[in-house]
Protein backbone atom coordinates (compact mmCIF):
# COMPACT_ATOMS: atom_id res chain seq x y z
CA UNK A 1 0.00 0.00 0.00
CA UNK A 2 2.77 2.39 0.91
CA UNK A 3 4.59 1.64 -2.06
CA UNK A 4 1.84 2.31 -4.18
CA UNK A 5 1.12 5.60 -2.32
CA UNK A 6 4.69 6.68 -3.14
CA UNK A 7 3.91 5.78 -7.04
CA UNK A 8 1.28 8.35 -6.80
CA UNK A 9 2.62 10.72 -5.51
CA UNK A 10 5.89 10.32 -7.75
CA UNK A 11 3.07 10.47 -10.69
CA UNK A 12 1.08 13.66 -9.09
CA UNK A 13 4.95 15.58 -9.17
CA UNK A 14 5.39 14.55 -12.79
CA UNK A 15 2.33 15.68 -13.82
CA UNK A 16 2.44 19.02 -12.00
CA UNK A 17 6.37 19.43 -13.20
CA UNK A 18 5.72 19.15 -16.35
CA UNK A 19 2.45 21.01 -16.11
CA UNK A 20 4.60 24.09 -15.18
CA UNK A 21 6.74 23.49 -17.76
CA UNK A 22 4.25 23.57 -20.49
CA UNK A 23 2.57 26.76 -18.97
CA UNK A 24 5.72 29.07 -18.89
CA UNK A 25 5.25 31.23 -21.76
CA UNK A 26 8.28 31.33 -24.64
CA UNK A 27 10.36 34.16 -24.28
CA UNK A 28 9.35 37.56 -26.78
CA UNK A 29 11.14 38.45 -29.03
CA UNK A 30 12.61 41.92 -28.79
CA UNK A 31 10.35 45.15 -30.10
CA UNK A 32 11.07 46.09 -34.00
CA UNK A 33 11.93 49.02 -34.71
CA UNK A 34 9.00 51.87 -35.45
CA UNK A 35 8.72 52.06 -39.19
CA UNK A 36 6.09 55.02 -39.98
CA UNK A 37 3.89 54.45 -42.34
CA UNK A 38 4.19 56.59 -45.94
CA UNK A 39 2.79 60.23 -45.28
CA UNK A 40 2.44 62.88 -47.76
CA UNK A 41 3.50 66.65 -46.94
CA UNK A 42 1.79 69.83 -48.19
CA UNK A 43 3.17 73.10 -47.41
CA UNK A 44 1.12 76.26 -48.44
CA UNK A 45 2.68 79.51 -49.86
CA UNK A 46 2.12 81.07 -46.46
CA UNK A 47 4.21 78.26 -44.51
CA UNK A 48 1.73 76.54 -43.25
CA UNK A 49 2.42 72.55 -43.02
CA UNK A 50 0.22 69.76 -43.46
CA UNK A 51 1.15 66.43 -42.77
CA UNK A 52 -1.50 63.23 -44.01
CA UNK A 53 -1.13 59.87 -42.99
CA UNK A 54 -3.09 56.90 -44.59
CA UNK A 55 -3.04 54.36 -41.97
CA UNK A 56 -5.48 51.38 -40.66
CA UNK A 57 -8.97 50.57 -42.09
CA UNK A 58 -11.25 51.93 -39.47
CA UNK A 59 -13.14 54.70 -41.29
CA UNK A 60 -12.27 57.79 -38.92
CA UNK A 61 -9.55 60.06 -39.75
CA UNK A 62 -8.26 62.16 -37.14
CA UNK A 63 -7.17 65.80 -37.02
CA UNK A 64 -5.25 68.00 -35.41
CA UNK A 65 -4.57 71.57 -35.82
CA UNK A 66 -1.15 72.67 -34.33
CA UNK A 67 -0.15 76.23 -33.47
CA UNK A 68 3.02 76.17 -32.26
CA UNK A 69 2.18 79.18 -29.26
CA UNK A 70 1.67 78.34 -25.78
CA UNK A 71 2.27 79.25 -21.94
CA UNK A 72 6.02 80.01 -23.19
CA UNK A 73 4.66 83.20 -25.22
CA UNK A 74 3.18 84.78 -22.63
CA UNK A 75 5.04 87.49 -20.18
CA UNK A 76 5.12 87.49 -16.68
CA UNK A 77 2.11 89.37 -16.06
CA UNK A 78 -0.13 86.95 -18.34
CA UNK A 79 0.04 83.55 -16.78
CA UNK A 80 -2.51 81.24 -18.09
CA UNK A 81 -3.66 83.83 -20.82
CA UNK A 82 -2.75 82.06 -23.82
CA UNK A 83 -5.25 79.01 -21.60
CA UNK A 84 -7.81 81.67 -21.47
CA UNK A 85 -7.70 82.31 -25.38
CA UNK A 86 -8.24 78.85 -25.89
CA UNK A 87 -11.06 78.50 -23.93
CA UNK A 88 -13.07 81.93 -25.22
CA UNK A 89 -11.73 80.33 -28.94
CA UNK A 90 -14.01 77.38 -28.04
CA UNK A 91 -16.72 79.64 -27.83
CA UNK A 92 -17.54 79.57 -31.68
CA UNK A 93 -16.84 81.56 -34.34
CA UNK A 94 -17.79 84.53 -35.45
CA UNK A 95 -20.57 82.96 -38.21
CA UNK A 96 -21.48 80.02 -35.51
CA UNK A 97 -21.64 79.86 -32.09
CA UNK A 98 -20.66 77.43 -29.41
CA UNK A 99 -23.73 75.15 -29.59
CA UNK A 100 -24.00 75.68 -33.41
CA UNK A 101 -19.98 74.27 -33.43
CA UNK A 102 -21.18 71.51 -31.48
CA UNK A 103 -23.54 70.16 -33.35
CA UNK A 104 -21.90 70.49 -36.41
CA UNK A 105 -18.79 68.24 -35.18
CA UNK A 106 -21.29 65.93 -33.66
CA UNK A 107 -22.81 65.40 -36.79
CA UNK A 108 -19.21 64.14 -38.50
CA UNK A 109 -19.15 61.45 -35.71
CA UNK A 110 -16.33 64.18 -33.60
CA UNK A 111 -16.70 66.60 -31.60
CA UNK A 112 -13.96 70.17 -31.23
CA UNK A 113 -11.56 70.28 -28.44
CA UNK A 114 -8.73 72.75 -28.05
CA UNK A 115 -6.33 72.25 -25.58
CA UNK A 116 -2.91 74.80 -24.64
CA UNK A 117 0.33 73.53 -23.22
CA UNK A 118 3.81 75.27 -22.99
CA UNK A 119 4.34 74.88 -26.55
CA UNK A 120 1.20 74.66 -28.32
CA UNK A 121 -2.36 75.55 -28.76
CA UNK A 122 -4.51 72.59 -30.57
CA UNK A 123 -7.66 71.97 -32.03
CA UNK A 124 -8.72 68.23 -32.18
CA UNK A 125 -11.28 65.95 -33.75
CA UNK A 126 -12.09 62.81 -34.87
CA UNK A 127 -14.91 61.87 -37.58
CA UNK A 128 -15.79 59.74 -40.02
CA UNK A 129 -13.75 59.30 -42.95
CA UNK A 130 -16.03 61.12 -45.31
CA UNK A 131 -16.39 64.56 -43.09
CA UNK A 132 -12.80 65.23 -43.22
CA UNK A 133 -12.75 67.99 -45.47
CA UNK A 134 -15.97 69.39 -43.41
CA UNK A 135 -14.37 69.02 -40.15
CA UNK A 136 -11.28 70.74 -41.42
CA UNK A 137 -13.52 73.90 -42.77
CA UNK A 138 -15.22 73.77 -39.58
CA UNK A 139 -12.10 74.09 -37.69
CA UNK A 140 -11.01 76.62 -39.37
CA UNK A 141 -13.68 78.84 -39.20
CA UNK A 142 -13.44 78.88 -35.29
CA UNK A 143 -9.59 79.05 -35.51
CA UNK A 144 -9.47 81.98 -38.06
CA UNK A 145 -12.88 83.41 -36.90
CA UNK A 146 -12.72 83.26 -33.50
CA UNK A 147 -15.84 85.57 -32.19
CA UNK A 148 -14.30 86.29 -28.98
CA UNK A 149 -17.30 87.11 -26.93
CA UNK A 150 -16.83 89.67 -24.28
CA UNK A 151 -20.02 88.35 -22.44
CA UNK A 152 -18.49 84.89 -21.62
CA UNK A 153 -15.68 86.21 -20.40
CA UNK A 154 -16.68 86.91 -16.95
CA UNK A 155 -17.65 83.34 -16.70
CA UNK A 156 -14.80 81.72 -18.02
CA UNK A 157 -12.04 83.94 -15.44
CA UNK A 158 -14.42 82.79 -13.16
CA UNK A 159 -14.20 79.51 -13.69
CA UNK A 160 -10.49 79.48 -13.79
CA UNK A 161 -10.58 81.50 -11.13
CA UNK A 162 -12.00 77.93 -9.41
CA UNK A 163 -9.98 75.98 -10.82
CA UNK A 164 -6.45 77.78 -9.63
CA UNK A 165 -7.93 77.85 -6.09
CA UNK A 166 -8.23 74.46 -6.06
CA UNK A 167 -5.08 73.57 -7.39
CA UNK A 168 -3.63 75.53 -5.27
CA UNK A 169 -4.78 73.94 -2.07
CA UNK A 170 -2.99 70.87 -2.98
CA UNK A 171 0.24 70.16 -1.85
CA UNK A 172 1.42 69.02 -5.06
CA UNK A 173 0.43 72.31 -7.14
CA UNK A 174 2.26 73.74 -4.51
CA UNK A 175 5.42 72.06 -4.67
CA UNK A 176 5.28 72.11 -8.56
CA UNK A 177 5.10 76.15 -8.54
CA UNK A 178 8.11 76.33 -6.25
CA UNK A 179 10.32 73.58 -7.80
CA UNK A 180 9.87 75.29 -11.47
CA UNK A 181 10.35 78.91 -9.80
CA UNK A 182 13.48 77.56 -8.29
CA UNK A 183 14.68 76.13 -11.65
CA UNK A 184 13.63 78.63 -14.24
CA UNK A 185 13.09 81.97 -12.44
CA UNK A 186 13.29 84.38 -15.48
CA UNK A 187 11.35 82.02 -17.91
CA UNK A 188 7.52 81.14 -18.73
CA UNK A 189 8.99 77.80 -17.53
CA UNK A 190 9.26 79.01 -14.09
CA UNK A 191 5.79 80.27 -14.08
CA UNK A 192 3.34 78.31 -13.30
CA UNK A 193 0.21 79.51 -12.08
CA UNK A 194 -1.34 82.59 -11.96
CA UNK A 195 -3.16 84.89 -8.93
CA UNK A 196 -6.45 85.51 -9.06
CA UNK A 197 -5.33 89.46 -9.38
CA UNK A 198 -3.64 88.81 -12.96
CA UNK A 199 -6.53 86.44 -14.14
CA UNK A 200 -9.15 89.50 -13.25
CA UNK A 201 -6.91 91.92 -15.52
CA UNK A 202 -7.24 89.94 -18.60
CA UNK A 203 -9.65 91.69 -21.27
CA UNK A 204 -10.79 91.11 -24.49
CA UNK A 205 -8.31 93.17 -26.00
CA UNK A 206 -5.42 91.39 -24.39
CA UNK A 207 -6.51 88.26 -25.75
CA UNK A 208 -6.76 89.33 -28.89
CA UNK A 209 -3.38 91.22 -29.05
CA UNK A 210 -2.09 87.60 -28.05
CA UNK A 211 -3.74 86.04 -30.50
CA UNK A 212 -2.33 89.02 -33.38
CA UNK A 213 1.09 88.36 -32.38
CA UNK A 214 1.52 84.61 -32.15
CA UNK A 215 -0.96 83.22 -34.41
CA UNK A 216 -0.70 82.99 -37.95
CA UNK A 217 -0.13 80.37 -40.75
CA UNK A 218 3.75 80.17 -40.40
CA UNK A 219 3.16 78.78 -36.94
CA UNK A 220 0.63 76.07 -38.20
CA UNK A 221 1.03 72.03 -38.81
CA UNK A 222 -2.11 69.98 -39.65
CA UNK A 223 -1.75 66.32 -39.22
CA UNK A 224 -4.36 63.90 -40.49
CA UNK A 225 -4.04 60.53 -39.87
CA UNK A 226 -6.41 57.76 -40.62
CA UNK A 227 -8.60 56.45 -43.58
CA UNK A 228 -9.31 59.66 -45.39
CA UNK A 229 -9.46 60.97 -49.12
CA UNK A 230 -5.72 62.76 -49.47
CA UNK A 231 -7.17 64.67 -52.35
CA UNK A 232 -9.77 65.93 -50.85
CA UNK A 233 -8.34 66.96 -47.35
CA UNK A 234 -5.65 68.98 -48.80
CA UNK A 235 -8.37 70.73 -51.29
CA UNK A 236 -9.80 71.00 -48.04
CA UNK A 237 -6.93 72.12 -46.14
CA UNK A 238 -6.03 74.88 -49.10
CA UNK A 239 -9.43 76.51 -49.60
CA UNK A 240 -9.89 76.71 -45.91
CA UNK A 241 -6.50 78.34 -44.91
CA UNK A 242 -4.41 79.76 -47.83
CA UNK A 243 -5.86 83.26 -47.15
CA UNK A 244 -4.64 82.93 -43.78
CA UNK A 245 -1.44 85.71 -43.22
CA UNK A 246 2.08 83.41 -42.21
CA UNK A 247 2.45 85.92 -39.44
CA UNK A 248 5.42 85.20 -37.10
CA UNK A 249 7.96 82.93 -37.65
CA UNK A 250 8.56 79.90 -35.08
CA UNK A 251 10.25 81.19 -32.00
CA UNK A 252 10.26 79.72 -28.64
CA UNK A 253 12.69 81.49 -26.34
CA UNK A 254 15.17 79.56 -24.95
CA UNK A 255 15.48 78.90 -20.94
CA UNK A 256 18.74 78.93 -18.70
CA UNK A 257 18.02 76.71 -15.85
CA UNK A 258 19.56 77.39 -12.54
CA UNK A 259 21.39 74.65 -10.95
CA UNK A 260 22.66 74.69 -7.50
CA UNK A 261 22.10 73.09 -4.29
CA UNK A 262 18.84 74.45 -2.08
CA UNK A 263 16.45 73.09 0.02
CA UNK A 264 12.77 74.94 1.03
CA UNK A 265 10.24 73.81 3.34
CA UNK A 266 6.23 75.23 2.30
CA UNK A 267 4.72 75.09 6.15
CA UNK A 268 1.74 73.42 5.89
CA UNK A 269 0.52 72.95 9.30
CA UNK A 270 -0.93 69.78 10.33
CA UNK A 271 -0.68 67.69 7.01
CA UNK A 272 -0.49 64.14 7.95
CA UNK A 273 2.22 63.91 4.79
CA UNK A 274 5.09 65.87 2.87
CA UNK A 275 5.22 66.32 -0.41
CA UNK A 276 8.70 66.27 -2.01
CA UNK A 277 10.23 66.82 -5.55
CA UNK A 278 13.71 66.28 -5.72
CA UNK A 279 15.90 67.63 -8.48
CA UNK A 280 18.12 69.88 -10.67
CA UNK A 281 18.17 70.29 -14.80
CA UNK A 282 18.88 67.43 -17.00
CA UNK A 283 19.16 67.22 -20.90
CA UNK A 284 16.91 67.59 -23.27
CA UNK A 285 15.94 65.26 -26.33
CA UNK A 286 18.37 66.73 -28.48
CA UNK A 287 21.12 66.03 -26.81
CA UNK A 288 22.56 62.59 -27.48
CA UNK A 289 22.50 61.30 -24.15
CA UNK A 290 18.90 61.88 -23.65
CA UNK A 291 18.06 58.61 -24.51
CA UNK A 292 20.13 56.68 -22.05
CA UNK A 293 19.09 58.73 -19.56
CA UNK A 294 15.81 58.25 -19.99
CA UNK A 295 16.67 54.91 -19.92
CA UNK A 296 18.29 55.82 -16.38
CA UNK A 297 15.66 57.37 -15.16
CA UNK A 298 13.24 54.33 -15.64
CA UNK A 299 15.14 52.19 -13.70
CA UNK A 300 16.31 54.37 -10.68
CA UNK A 301 12.08 55.70 -10.51
CA UNK A 302 10.60 55.95 -13.70
CA UNK A 303 8.94 52.54 -13.66
CA UNK A 304 6.72 50.43 -11.48
CA UNK A 305 9.17 48.00 -9.96
CA UNK A 306 12.32 51.20 -10.15
CA UNK A 307 14.80 50.87 -7.53
CA UNK A 308 13.48 53.95 -5.80
CA UNK A 309 9.41 52.45 -6.08
CA UNK A 310 10.91 49.49 -4.77
CA UNK A 311 12.74 50.84 -1.80
CA UNK A 312 10.30 53.72 -0.55
CA UNK A 313 7.26 52.24 -1.45
CA UNK A 314 7.69 48.15 -1.34
CA UNK A 315 10.44 47.82 1.21
CA UNK A 316 10.15 51.20 3.65
CA UNK A 317 6.33 52.07 3.21
CA UNK A 318 7.21 55.17 3.51
CA UNK A 319 4.77 56.31 0.37
CA UNK A 320 2.43 54.91 -2.06
CA UNK A 321 2.77 56.58 -4.77
CA UNK A 322 6.66 57.57 -5.89
CA UNK A 323 7.98 58.51 -8.97
CA UNK A 324 10.57 59.77 -10.89
CA UNK A 325 10.20 61.88 -14.32
CA UNK A 326 12.80 63.46 -17.08
CA UNK A 327 10.69 66.34 -17.97
CA UNK A 328 11.58 67.69 -21.93
CA UNK A 329 11.17 71.05 -22.55
CA UNK A 330 12.64 73.06 -25.44
CA UNK A 331 16.47 72.81 -25.37
CA UNK A 332 16.27 72.23 -21.94
CA UNK A 333 14.92 69.41 -19.45
CA UNK A 334 14.38 68.73 -15.50
CA UNK A 335 15.04 65.29 -13.39
CA UNK A 336 12.94 65.22 -10.40
CA UNK A 337 11.94 62.84 -8.00
CA UNK A 338 8.34 63.30 -6.16
CA UNK A 339 6.58 61.26 -3.22
CA UNK A 340 4.18 61.66 -0.98
CA UNK A 341 5.43 60.20 2.23
CA UNK A 342 4.20 60.20 6.02
CA UNK A 343 5.27 62.80 7.66
CA UNK A 344 7.67 61.23 10.09
CA UNK A 345 9.62 59.32 7.34
CA UNK A 346 10.33 62.51 5.49
CA UNK A 347 13.59 62.96 6.07
CA UNK A 348 14.17 58.42 5.77
CA UNK A 349 12.59 59.20 2.48
CA UNK A 350 15.12 61.99 0.87
CA UNK A 351 18.16 59.98 2.49
CA UNK A 352 16.71 56.78 1.01
CA UNK A 353 16.53 58.54 -2.64
CA UNK A 354 20.09 59.90 -2.31
CA UNK A 355 21.22 56.18 -1.32
CA UNK A 356 19.66 55.08 -4.45
CA UNK A 357 21.17 57.52 -6.87
CA UNK A 358 24.76 57.14 -5.29
CA UNK A 359 24.31 53.44 -5.44
CA UNK A 360 23.53 53.61 -9.26
CA UNK A 361 26.35 56.44 -9.40
CA UNK A 362 28.86 54.10 -8.28
CA UNK A 363 27.72 50.81 -8.99
CA UNK A 364 26.23 49.62 -12.62
CA UNK A 365 23.28 47.59 -12.99
CA UNK A 366 23.07 43.75 -13.65
CA UNK A 367 22.39 43.18 -17.64
CA UNK A 368 18.91 41.11 -16.10
CA UNK A 369 17.66 44.56 -14.43
CA UNK A 370 18.56 46.77 -17.28
CA UNK A 371 16.95 44.17 -19.93
CA UNK A 372 13.62 44.42 -18.02
CA UNK A 373 14.00 48.20 -18.34
CA UNK A 374 14.81 47.95 -21.91
CA UNK A 375 11.97 45.26 -23.22
CA UNK A 376 9.77 47.96 -20.60
CA UNK A 377 10.44 51.14 -22.32
CA UNK A 378 10.48 49.43 -26.44
CA UNK A 379 7.31 47.74 -25.32
CA UNK A 380 5.43 51.09 -24.22
CA UNK A 381 7.47 52.90 -27.64
CA UNK A 382 5.64 50.49 -29.41
CA UNK A 383 2.12 50.59 -27.65
CA UNK A 384 2.77 54.21 -28.21
CA UNK A 385 2.94 54.44 -31.80
CA UNK A 386 -0.28 51.83 -32.53
CA UNK A 387 -3.16 54.65 -32.65
CA UNK A 388 -3.64 57.80 -34.82
CA UNK A 389 -2.94 60.13 -31.95
CA UNK A 390 -0.02 58.19 -31.21
CA UNK A 391 1.42 58.63 -34.51
CA UNK A 392 0.54 62.48 -34.09
CA UNK A 393 2.40 62.78 -30.41
CA UNK A 394 5.31 61.34 -32.13
CA UNK A 395 5.73 63.15 -34.79
CA UNK A 396 4.92 66.48 -32.96
CA UNK A 397 7.74 65.52 -30.72
CA UNK A 398 10.50 64.97 -33.23
CA UNK A 399 9.15 68.74 -34.58
CA UNK A 400 9.11 70.50 -31.21
CA UNK A 401 13.17 69.24 -30.35
CA UNK A 402 13.85 69.31 -34.10
CA UNK A 403 14.83 65.69 -34.51
CA UNK A 404 14.94 63.36 -37.69
CA UNK A 405 12.65 61.09 -38.67
CA UNK A 406 15.10 58.43 -37.97
CA UNK A 407 15.29 59.32 -34.18
CA UNK A 408 12.01 57.49 -33.85
CA UNK A 409 12.68 54.56 -36.47
CA UNK A 410 16.12 53.85 -34.44
CA UNK A 411 15.04 54.09 -31.54
CA UNK A 412 14.42 50.66 -30.27
CA UNK A 413 17.62 49.65 -31.55
CA UNK A 414 19.08 52.50 -29.99
CA UNK A 415 17.43 51.36 -26.40
CA UNK A 416 18.70 47.94 -26.71
CA UNK A 417 22.28 49.99 -27.29
CA UNK A 418 22.52 50.95 -24.04
CA UNK A 419 24.83 48.96 -21.57
CA UNK A 420 24.88 48.95 -17.48
CA UNK A 421 27.79 51.09 -17.64
CA UNK A 422 26.42 53.41 -19.84
CA UNK A 423 23.61 53.85 -16.83
CA UNK A 424 26.10 54.46 -14.31
CA UNK A 425 27.76 57.57 -16.20
CA UNK A 426 24.39 58.63 -16.98
CA UNK A 427 23.13 58.64 -13.02
CA UNK A 428 27.28 59.92 -12.52
CA UNK A 429 26.85 62.57 -14.62
CA UNK A 430 23.48 64.14 -14.93
CA UNK A 431 21.67 62.99 -11.57
CA UNK A 432 24.08 64.80 -8.61
CA UNK A 433 22.33 65.46 -5.23
CA UNK A 434 24.77 67.99 -4.59
CA UNK A 435 23.07 70.58 -7.27
CA UNK A 436 19.88 69.24 -6.66
CA UNK A 437 16.61 71.98 -5.94
CA UNK A 438 14.69 70.16 -2.83
CA UNK A 439 11.07 71.35 -1.97
CA UNK A 440 9.18 69.70 0.37
CA UNK A 441 5.24 70.89 1.92
CA UNK A 442 4.32 69.64 4.79
CA UNK A 443 4.49 70.52 8.72
CA UNK A 444 7.02 72.69 8.85
CA UNK A 445 7.19 71.64 13.16
CA UNK A 446 7.24 68.07 12.47
CA UNK A 447 9.56 67.77 9.25
CA UNK A 448 12.13 71.06 9.57
CA UNK A 449 14.64 68.79 11.97
CA UNK A 450 14.73 65.67 9.62
CA UNK A 451 15.18 67.54 6.46
CA UNK A 452 18.42 69.08 8.52
CA UNK A 453 19.19 65.66 9.41
CA UNK A 454 19.40 64.56 5.30
CA UNK A 455 20.52 67.87 3.95
CA UNK A 456 22.97 70.25 5.41
CA UNK A 457 20.96 72.54 7.58
CA UNK A 458 23.19 75.96 6.18
CA UNK A 459 20.61 75.10 2.82
CA UNK A 460 17.80 74.95 4.51
CA UNK A 461 15.87 78.45 3.28
CA UNK A 462 13.52 80.03 5.77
Amino acid sequence: MKKYILHIIAAVFVLTAYAQEKEQPPKGGAPKDFTLPEKQEVTLDNGLKLVMIPYGAIPKATINIMVKTGNIHEKENEIWLSDLLGNLMQEGSTSRNALAVSEAMASMGGDLGISVSSHATTLRTAVLSEFAPEAIATMADVLLHPAWPEAELPRLKNDMKRNLSVRMSRPQAQVTKAFYGALYPDHPYGRVYPTDDMIDSYTIDGIKKFYSENFGAGRTVIYVVGKFDTGAVEKAVKDAFSSWTAGPEVSYPEAQAVTGHSVKIIDRPGAPQSTIMYGLPSVDPSNPDYLAMDITNSLLGGSFGSRITSNIREDKGYTYSPYSNLDSRYKTGVWYESADVTSEFTGPSIGEIRKEIEKLQNEAPTEEELEGIKNYESGLFVLQNSTPGGMISQLSFLDLHELPESWLQEKVKNIYAITPEKVREMTKKYIRPEDMTLIVVGDKEKIKDQVEETIAPEKLKK
